[in-house]
């Protein structure tokens, strides 16, 4: 985490569908209360969702007896979502690329080249059990 954030919001979720919902609820409390620029609200939504989703099914592996933890931090000219699952975390430098022919048709695999693209920074920790997801507000 960088310096000068303050934490506003934390939820614990259970590893399941629901999880996604909760995680939208939480961004739109979030960008009305905070006044996250209205241009910065999707790719908010697509991002945190997307890691969300990543915690739920590839981090945890669906274990619905698993949690996730989402938090959310304030600076004056940020907004960082918080997203860390209790898997073992996976190499997020050695992804395959989603736009190479050979994996233009697969089904999956675009989350992460998604959210390095709609975030103003992304970076990851504990071996990407962890993501953090910066946004201009």
């Amino acid at each position: 985490m960088k310096e000068g954030f303050i934490l506003i919001k934390s939820l614990k979720l259970a590893s399941n569908q629901h999880a996604i919902l909760s995680a939208e609820h939480l961004i739109d409390l979030i960008c009305g209360e905070y006044c996250i620029n209205e241009d910065v609200y999707g790719n908010v939504l697509i991002s945190v969702t997307e890691a969300v989703n990543n915690a739920v099914f590839h981090g945890n592996l669906n274990d619905s007896s698993l949690f996730l933890d989402l938090s959310v931090y304030l600076s004056d000219s940020e907004v960082c979502f918080v997203v860390s699952d209790q898997g073992t975390g996976f190499n997020y430098d050695e992804l395959p690329d989603p736009t190479s022919p050979d994996n233009l048709l697969k089904e999956n695999g675009r989350g992460v080249f998604l959210m390095r693209s709609l975030c103003d920074e992304l970076a990851f920790e504990n071996a990407g059990s962890i993501v953090l997801l910066y946004f201009n507000r």
